[in-house]
């Protein structure tokens, strides 16, 4: 048996590979502690010079509406984007990505356990088992809400484990029908009003952001199937190991393993990821406007017209909101420049780059948002 020891090469792109792969999961657990340090430290700041008082715990329960806000995010944008995908042919790849689903349910379920646990506190941050009365849930419309949130993460996760993922869609509207009927009491005014608001507002926000997580995660793991880097709209070079027109195997130099398109399969994949992200552009703008719509009359009804310039300053509810029509703004920013991206680059998938831009800022509107449910509601005037 002849034993071939790797070409230098080979040895140089596995390291590369490597470190890119160490340099990313360092991007991302950076992101996620500065998107976790929001909603701990964001009442703090956004209280100060108010005169307002914050309920005990806001921060943990700011943080534990982010976990769940982002949970819900990611299945409902993965059946959003493998549904697009659908409509391209080839724009799947061979290997899909693994579901994250089952983990961003399990995440859900702890995060709305956690949430059920301050319900049944009285709205404070439980410290020892005894102050639990679980009971008590069943007793009251947000406790019976909460329990509610529990249970359906934990039915979107049989769902998601199961041969029939696609059933998650179910138990993830009751998530989103629970939020949207916790967020606006029985003792408000117009309180069907305002949870039909935040029903098409949350979720026409979970399908944008998880979307679009999905269908970059989409790109990322054809092109990475076809050794093309993510990013780039290169084919690779000439010669190495890939697939011909007519499926024939083209041997590149001894010693590589890299697997990369060329020719016209190259470019059929460019197109195919090119018209999902298009498909997806289109349906984000009309996401975008109805966002937009929803949220501005929800503001209005906590914040009446004559008051909302003085209140997005002087209150933490107007900072905060403040401070997420700031973030909103950049990523239509970012969603517009990758648009004409798309549109008038020679390589359309260079719009990967501003899209993974959106994607980091949308994080940090998830967690925003979260901040936003714990805060103190302003004064109507």
């Amino acid at each position: 048996m002849t034993l071939i020891r790797p070409t230098a090469g080979a040895a140089d792109a596995g390291g590369a590979a490597r470190r890119q792969a160490t340099r990313r999961a360092v991007a991302v657990l950076a992101l996620v502690a500065v998107a976790a340090l929001i909603p701990l430290l964001g009442p703090r700041t956004a209280l100060t010079g108010t005169g307002e008082a914050a309920a005990p715990g806001v921060g943990g329960i700011a943080l534990l509406r982010t976990v769940l806000f982002a949970a819900l995010c990611v299945p409902v944008g993965e059946l959003f984007a493998a549904r697009l995908a659908r409509r391209v042919p080839g724009a799947l790849p061979v290997r899909a990505p693994h579901s994250w689903a089952a983990y961003a349910a399990t995440t859900g379920f702890v995060a709305a356990l956690g949430l059920a646990s301050v319900v049944a506190t009285g709205n404070l941050l439980p410290r020892h088992l005894s102050d639990l009365d679980v009971g008590g849930l069943y007793r009251t419309r947000d406790g019976k809400l909460a329990l509610g949130e529990v249970n359906a993460f934990a039915v979107a996760w049989l769902c998601a484990r199961s041969s029939r993922p696609a059933a998650q869609v179910w138990p993830l509207a009751v998530v989103v029908l629970a939020e949207a009927l916790r967020a606006h009491p029985a003792s408000e005014h117009d309180t069907l009003v305002g949870s039909g608001l935040t029903l098409v507002h949350l979720t026409c926000a979970a399908l944008w952001a998880g979307g679009l997580l999905h269908v970059l995660r989409l790109l990322h793991g054809r092109r990475a199937a076809e050794g093309v880097p993510a990013g780039t709209g290169e084919a690779g070079p000439a010669g190495t190991e890939g697939v011909g027109p007519a499926g024939a195997s083209q041997a590149g130099p001894i010693g590589t393993g890299t697997a990369t398109a060329t020719g016209p399969d190259a470019a059929g994949s460019s197109r195919a990821g090119a018209a999902l992200l298009g498909i997806y552009a289109r349906v984000a703008a009309v996401l975008f406007a109805v966002i937009t719509a929803t949220g501005t009359l929800s503001a209005l009804r906590r914040m009446p017209p004559g008051t909302v310039l003085e209140q997005l300053t002087s209150t933490a509810y107007g900072r905060t909101l403040l401070a997420k029509v700031i973030l909103v703004a950049t990523v239509a920013g970012l969603a517009l420049w990758a648009r004409l991206r798309l549109r008038r680059a020679k390589d359309p998938l260079s719009a990967c780059s501003p899209a993974r831009a959106e994607i980091v800022t949308l994080g940090l509107v998830v967690a925003v948002s979260g901040l936003l449910t714990a805060l103190p509601l302003p004064i109507r005037w």
